[in-house]
């Protein structure tokens, strides 16, 4: 019941509206996500920047369905790339390719994000395709590895989710094809014939997973907050000799911020997703239908957090 309400409340333009004036709902926004310009977005990357931790931003909007939306967001985001390099920041970029019209037109989509990428290769940087839900993964893979990977082997990566029976067989491709990938645990909400419906299911598949990437991978992005598989990441770089120039860990934005600063200061990498942008409403009510339990994980990592400034006062 309270997915079905989350998602019903995402798609009210109405509410949406309204909650955009509203400066309580829109200060709780803010601790996930950074702003709704791109001035504000480079802003927060600057800042993560100066704490040592590494970025990569997502311009929000998912589903366009006219070829008009489709082209608008590719030159986001080739502006987004231009405007990265003029500040010399430290941050790559994450898309969506049904925000690159996917599901107007594959030869549509493919030209949008082979312009992307044309240009963060222009700027020395990357671009990282974001996993959607089940009913993607086969053609966003097919379309990374035949018509983007090929082309620009140092420039684009991909995400995996471990919570997809799949996921083992698509890491052992990607190491055989020594593409960069992001490994997740996971956030839609996905139909037992295809995904572990168990957490400690997908916990153990992360982490056989994440050990394969670590040991062969090519500089794979561990993204988790669960301490419990940060510290088994940390176990077995010790054991496997992994160094930590080999990984980083990657983290939301606005999500224990603590461990994300302490993991710095023990000398490991850190990335932190940072979306943004006008959609954030819908965007926040999708993260927390997709897993319900996300509300009261963010609540709980928002009172932890004040918690711990109140104690070092």
């Amino acid at each position: 019941m309270l997915r079905s309400t989350l998602l019903y409340l995402s798609n009210q333009q109405k509410i949406f509206q309204f909650v955009r004036r509203n400066g309580l709902a829109k200060k709780f926004a803010a601790r996930f996500v950074a702003g709704e310009t791109v001035d504000t977005a480079l802003a927060a990357v600057a800042t993560l920047n100066a704490h040592g931790i590494h970025a990569s931003l997502d311009i929000l909007g998912e589903s366009v369905h006219n070829e008009a939306e489709a082209r608008e967001t590719g030159r986001q985001y080739i502006d987004l790339l231009d405007r990265i390099a003029e500040r010399g920041l430290d941050t790559n970029v994450s898309l969506k390719l049904t925000a690159m019209g996917l599901d107007v037109s594959e030869e549509l989509c493919v030209e949008i994000v082979h312009d992307v990428l044309a240009r963060a290769r222009d700027h020395g940087n990357f671009v990282r395709i974001d996993m959607e839900s089940s009913e993607y993964t086969e053609r966003t893979l097919a379309l990374f590895y035949e018509r983007f990977y090929p082309a620009y082997t140092a420039n684009v990566g991909i995400v995996l989710q471990s919570y997809l029976f799949r996921t083992e067989q698509d890491v052992a491709r990607a190491i055989q094809e020594r593409s960069r990938v992001r490994l997740c645990k996971g956030a839609y909400q996905e139909p037992p014939s295809v995904a572990y419906p168990d957490k400690q299911d997908v916990d153990a598949a992360y982490v056989r997973e994440m050990q394969a990437l670590m040991r062969d991978g090519t500089y794979p992005g561990l993204a988790t907050h669960d301490e419990a598989i940060i510290d088994a990441a940390k176990r077995f770089a010790r054991e496997a000799a992994v160094g930590v120039e080999r990984f980083e860990f990657q983290m939301l934005y606005g999500v224990r911020r603590d461990l994300q600063e302490q993991l710095v200061r023990e000398g490991y990498n850190v990335r932190v997703y940072v979306p943004f942008g006008t959609q954030w409403y819908p965007y926040l009510m999708r993260r927390l239908a997709e897993r319900p339990a996300n509300l009261a994980f963010m609540t709980g990592n928002i009172l932890k957090e004040s918690v711990r400034r109140r104690r070092r006062r």
